[in-house]
């Protein structure tokens, strides 16, 4: 059972999502716990249609982004089933968790049950918002309380003429607020980000003597201690004054204060240090004067803090980076998604291995730019050139700033290797790759992140919703909860690392991982966990080996030495052979559904389909869940569709005369 899938998995999705909420629903009826398969159903679609797409991650805020922002845009439902979807919500996290998939770098259940009660709050309001309604909800709603069923095709029509007719009631002004927020792109949708890869810091105090060492805190604390409690005079123009930057310049170190300038914003390092002191509110401006702020001061003192404050600002400094000793005050492209572009390029090097060439980054970022020019402007080569400058420059303000590593070299063979004229799936156009394969053969510039950049991106990123694995961060998860999230999430050389941390703060013990497999209810979430553990632990294939005869792990411990070719069907007894086409018959029956189990029986075995799934339901395989299901959806209707089949007593279909042989004979 898994609990991701890539945007274009829509048919494996589905199949999850169906095995999921009626595995849901059949555990809150046996708890007497409201469950609603609708509001099931919008949940997990929301977390799949998210930014990050893990069906079992949740905590605050996708709890409130369901209930405030999905629930009242794509849901229409009779009052009282709205009204209940919170219920209906926690059940789905309180099932979750107490089946091990919970994703446990989540919020916790009680966390998020009290999330949903904070939630409920704002809940109806969110509901009887026009604004945060889809146009199909709206109708959809404007049916269902006119006791329309939107599944009624026929009903549905005639609805839509009364409507037309002017014979049905509608709130003419939510409507209009309705289209308004259609047009101006209001909605929970999120585009789906790539997964990123697990990655490893350092301690924590040699994270914290890293932002100690950072040249531009050191810049920002003295800058801030220069400007004081009582300021500094600025010029007319809101500036610092031609000899007071000069005096700042030397104190900072920036090298820039022999320059022969008129104005001060054309030191451009001294000018960009003063513009991040201001937007991380170090310093302000008040009636002419640049002030120290008061309640800095404690930010000030903490070097780590201070990185942090400044890192998550300079996204905003675009017109700053983009100044030049020259005066040439035009902006480029780049200074206008500064933003956006500039996280797109360290969540890049983030993600990408080695050493980054700063060319294939420059290229991306030009043809984001170049969006933002006239068609046809005849000075796109000197647009080119601002925007590549521009790129550096920030990037050298970034290394200063210790958040990245710039080197010169010859790029890794990786980065040339999609770049063929006939590569139709790459999407630079090819005279971009042309010129790429000069550029990237002779030694360029390149970077990396350094531990404090990897840091402060992965921290933007969880803010944004996105997986960003940190190795280590499993060590107090669940044992079930945390090969779930290896199997799925980490490739094998992190997930051992992760494994040998979790093991080691556990004692070493593996006996509760293999507990958590057991205690699975879901076989194909099962098989990748044990996998997982087979694959990462160093004893573990001699620990399959022994689980061969484990009496709930067996059939999978036998499934997997069958299809890893360790033992052939004259290696297994009957029962086991028997265990093995058990085994597969649940597998199939998670991912494809009954009717496919039903399909797949037909078509391997024929009329002895029957008696297949017969010998099954009596394999004696441990599989509660799955076998109930088995016998309920795939067992039950196939013998009794078989029953149906057979001939009774009487006239064949199709005979003719008498059962006794003794009517009159017909006349020729």
């Amino acid at each position: 059972m898994r609990t991701f899938f890539e945007p274009d998995q829509e048919e494996e999705f589905e199949a999850a999502k169906d095995l999921l909420i009626r595995r849901c629903l059949d555990w809150a009826g046996d708890r007497g716990l409201a469950a609603d398969g609708l509001v099931l159903t919008a949940a997990l679609d929301s977390r799949h249609r998210s930014r990050d797409g893990r069906l079992a991650f949740w905590d605050g805020a996708q709890v409130r982004r369901f209930l405030l922002e999905w629930i009242p845009r794509y849901v229409a439902a009779p009052r009282e089933d709205l009204e209940a979807a919170p219920q209906s919500l926690i059940t789905l996290l309180r099932y979750l968790d107490a089946t091990g998939i919970r994703d446990p770098r989540g919020a916790t259940t009680p966390e998020l049950e009290k999330a949903v009660a904070e939630a409920v709050k704002d809940y109806p309001a969110a509901l009887a918002d026009p604004y945060r309604q889809g146009l199909a909800r709206f109708w959809a709603q404007v049916a269902i309380d006119n006791g329309v069923d939107p599944g009624d095709h026929k009903a549905l029509t005639k609805f839509q003429r009364d409507v037309d007719a002017g014979r049905v009631a509608y709130d003419a002004d939510a409507l209009d607020k309705v289209m308004e927020a259609r047009f101006v792109g209001l909605g929970p949708d999120e585009e789906r980000a790539f997964p990123q890869p697990p990655i490893v810091l350092p301690p924590a105090p040699e994270i914290a003597a890293a932002a100690a060492r950072s040249e531009t805190v050191r810049r920002l604390a003295a800058l801030a201690d220069w400007a004081g409690a009582e300021g500094r005079p600025l010029t007319g123009t809101g500036n610092l004054r031609v000899a007071d930057a000069r005096e700042l310049a030397e104190l900072l170190g920036t090298g820039e204060q022999d320059l022969k300038v008129r104005s001060a914003t054309h030191m451009p390092k001294l000018h960009l240090v003063v513009e991040w002191a201001k937007a991380a509110r170090l310093v302000r401006v008040s009636k002419g004067r640049l002030l120290r702020v008061a309640k800095a001061a404690p930010l000030l003192r903490d070097p780590e803090r201070l990185w942090s404050r400044a890192f998550e600002v300079f996204f905003d400094l675009g017109p700053a980076i983009g100044a030049s000793a020259s005066g040439w005050d035009v902006q480029s492209p780049l200074a206008e998604v500064f933003d956006e572009m500039m996280a797109d390029v360290l969540n890049s090097v983030y993600g990408l291995p080695g050493q980054v060439p700063v060319a294939r980054l420059q290229e991306t970022v030009w043809l984001a730019c170049r969006e933002y020019l006239m068609p046809g402007d005849r000075t796109h080569d000197l647009w080119r050139r601002k925007v590549d400058d521009d790129l550096v420059a920030a990037l050298e303000a970034l290394a200063e700033f210790g958040a990245v590593e710039l080197s010169h070299g010859v790029a890794e063979a990786l980065y040339l290797s999609d770049l063929g004229d006939d590569d139709e799936e790459q999407p630079l156009p090819l005279d971009a790759r042309t010129r790429l394969r000069a550029i990237l053969a002779e030694p360029g510039l390149l970077v990396s992140l350094t531990p404090l950049g990897m840091r402060g991106v992965r921290e933007r990123m969880l803010a944004e919703g996105r997986d960003a694995p940190l190795v280590g961060e499993l060590a107090q998860a669940a044992p079930g909860e945390l090969l779930g999230v290896l199997a799925e999430h980490y490739p094998p050389e992190e997930a051992a690392t992760e494994l040998e941390g979790w093991l080691a703060a556990h004692g070493g013990d593996v006996e509760p991982l293999l507990d958590a497999v057991r205690a699975c209810p879901f076989r194909t979430r099962a098989s990748a966990m044990l996998t997982t553990l087979v694959e990462t632990h160093p004893g573990g294939r001699s620990l399959l080996a022994g689980l061969r005869g484990d009496r709930v792990l067996g059939p999978i411990a036998i499934t997997l030495l069958h299809d890893a070719g360790a033992v052939g069907p004259d290696d297994l007894s009957s029962s086991e052979q028997l265990l093995l086409m058990t085994e597969g018959l649940l597998n199939l029956l998670e991912v494809a559904g009954p009717e496919e189990v039903v399909t797949q029986l037909g078509q391997m075995a024929g009329r002895e389909a029957p008696q297949i799934i017969e010998a099954v339901t009596r394999s004696g395989h441990p599989a509660t869940v799955g076998m109930d299901e088995l016998r309920r959806l795939v067992a039950e209707p196939l013998l009794t569709r078989s029953r149906t089949l057979r001939f009774v007593e009487g006239p064949r279909p199709g005979a003719r005369g008498r059962r006794s042989g003794h009517g009159k004979k017909r006349r020729r």
